[in-house]
């Protein structure tokens, strides 16, 4: 049986007004009749009927996630910390697939369907700044945005990212301190999808100049998707350049556990022959043989304050222009660079 708020008043031995102000958190109530009503919710097992609670707030409780690719482990690991912190708001969350189709993006950013989720959390690859102008707010009626990944100029959105240039930059300074002189790297793009790519290798570009090694492009494969199979297919590439790389940095993990592959297969040793260095800090990287070494991104942080910037929006408190967050980011060395 489903206790109704009726049911705590008359327990508590108070009015049912009251316990909905203690229900939803209102402030103006005694420590004492707050005490009662909350040892009648206890003992009955009420929970509040947050559907009716949203409709009165004219809200649905629902908010979207929207990822490029379900199956890769690092937007499934984000997906699980984005659920973890809407939860603690009581909210649902819908998650779905785009692809990096631009019809499947456009959808999502208005909001998937009419009045199905009250805002979206989004990391999209072909929409532009154009196909995401408006009010940040969602005013225009449609839903509040908080974009993941890199910033999408002119985007009416909040966003939330970690520096990706700094942490490609370290990881490569880490390689060439371990005396390596031919540092590669893995998961070059020049699509328009390819953004993340593009900076991540800026970053690997950086490093070089730091370490005081050249940029040689023979050291430098693309990737068409990031992959395990891309990332085996272009350390083959790589080791038919003479002289071969010393070692790799990888664009993601996935990319570097196929690169770890194609070095097994190849009969050469990590780290001995060939370090190798990844980026996303997925679970798979810490079992793999040996363990990879990666950046790590504060996925819980970033999917922390995507919620929060969020919840700003819905509430009213976050109005104004958008907001951009960068969350932090470390080096996790293990087994593939000697660590």
């Amino acid at each position: 049986m489903r206790h109704r708020l009726k049911d705590v008043a008359e327990r508590a031995g108070v009015s049912v007004k009251t316990v909905s102000n203690v229900v939803n958190g209102y402030a103006h109530v005694s420590p004492d009749t707050r005490a009662r009503v909350e040892e009648a919710v206890a003992a009955l097992g009420y929970r509040p009927n947050l559907t009716a609670r949203n409709l009165r707030r004219g809200r649905t409780g629902v908010i979207a996630l929207a990822v490029p690719e379900l199956d890769q482990p690092y937007f499934a690991e984000l997906a699980g910390h984005v659920v973890a912190a809407a939860a603690t708001r009581d909210w649902t969350v819908l998650i779905d697939q785009t692809n990096g189709d631009p019809e499947r993006e456009r959808l999502v950013a208005e909001g998937i369907r009419d009045h199905l989720v009250d805002g979206v959390i989004f990391s999209p690859l072909a929409l532009t700044g154009a196909d995401l102008a408006g009010d940040a707010a969602g005013g225009d009626g449609r839903p509040p945005l908080v974009l993941l990944g890199e910033r999408v100029e002119g985007a009416a959105a909040d966003h939330v990212a970690i520096d990706n240039v700094a942490a490609a930059r370290d990881m490569t300074v880490h390689l060439a301190a371990a005396a390596r002189r031919r540092v590669a790297a893995i998961g070059a793009q020049e699509s328009a999808e390819g953004a993340t790519a593009r900076l991540r290798l800026a970053g690997y570009r950086a490093g070089l100049r730091d370490a005081g090694l050249p940029f040689d492009p023979a050291l430098v494969a693309p990737a068409r998707a990031w992959r395990r199979t891309d990332g085996a297919a272009a350390m083959r590439a790589l080791l038919a350049v003479t002289p071969p790389p010393d070692a790799v940095f990888c664009g993601n993990d996935t990319l570097a556990l196929g690169a770890l592959r194609a070095l097994h297969e190849a009969g050469l040793r990590v780290p001995d022959d060939v370090a190798v260095a990844g980026f996303d800090d997925i679970e798979d990287g810490r079992f793999a043989t040996p363990s990879l070494t990666t950046v790590a991104p504060d996925k819980a942080r970033l999917a922390g304050v995507a919620v929060e910037l969020l919840a700003a929006r819905l509430s009213g408190v976050g109005s104004g222009p958008p907001r951009a967050e960068t969350v932090p980011y470390e080096l996790r060395l293990r087994e593939s660079t000697g660590g």
